[in-house]
Order: C-alpha cells, then structure tokens, then sequence
C-alpha cells in the first residue's frame, strides 16, 4: 500500500497516535531524541520514520507482566525505497518484513 501510494508527513504531521498495553515494560527516550517508528507485522519489523514519545505509561497490575501505553508524534516518514532498506538493515536476521 505505502509503495503504491506513499503516506506524506503532511498527512500525519499534526496528529498524536496512541498505543497501549504493549507487552513488557518499554522505556522510550523524550524529546529531542527521536524514536524509530516500527510496525509489528505477524513477527516481522516495518521501518516507518521517527517519533517523539510525548507520553509513556508502565502498567505493573498483573506480577511479572508489565504492559506499556503511550502517546507520540510522527517527524519524519520514509519514502518506500528507504523504508526497504533500512528494515533490512537494522532488522535482525529473520526479523526484516522484505
């Protein structure tokens, strides 16, 4: 979908995304150091661009099983070709979505 019909920071610029209860207890660095923006994909890591975290929340309800939600801002999106290359390059073996 993004090689047919690449997604414009314009697009998303402006916007605060939002995860949660991602399993483990994840630190993220603050603004100014960015963040690799990664998809999960059945396994498989997608390297999208960068973020900054605006917000961060470790969950310890359940013992032995942290969860982590948070909120963060897109600053730089790869076009389609980068975005191939650096997924293969920064994935480890077996862990590249291409």
């Amino acid at each position: 979908m993004h090689k047919k019909n690449p997604i414009s920071l314009e697009e998303v610029k402006d916007k605060i995304f939002s995860f949660s209860n991602k399993p483990n207890a994840r630190i993220y660095h603050v603004p100014p150091t960015r963040c690799f923006l990664v998809h999960n994909i059945n396994g498989k890591w997608l390297y999208w661009g960068k973020i900054f975290m605006l917000e961060q929340t470790i969950h310890t309800e359940k013992e032995g099983s942290p969860t982590t939600s948070g909120k963060y801002k897109i600053i730089a999106l790869y076009d389609p070709v980068y975005q191939e290359q650096i997924t293969k390059h920064e994935c480890n073996p077996g862990q590249s979505y291409f």
